[in-house]
């Protein structure tokens, strides 16, 4: 498995520890999510679809652009 060294702010970490604590993971975890929700992200905006949105799974409304590239 790669290591990498990554250099934070004071402001970045403090966010990265309390996710890590609000969903009982560790810093690293936290990351691999976040690279893997980033990789969906842009996947699904490589056809030339410029936004990926949170839609209600009621309606199909639009509640979040997510991503608009």
């Amino acid at each position: 498995m790669a290591r990498l060294t990554i250099q934070f702010s004071e402001q970045m970490d403090e966010l990265l520890e309390q996710l890590a604590k609000d969903k009982g993971i560790n810093k690293s975890e936290v990351l691999r999510r976040a690279l893997a929700i980033y990789k969906y992200a842009d996947d699904e905006t490589k056809d030339g679809e410029k936004r990926l949105s949170i839609t209600s799974s009621k309606d199909s409304k639009i509640i979040k652009d997510i991503i608009n590239l």
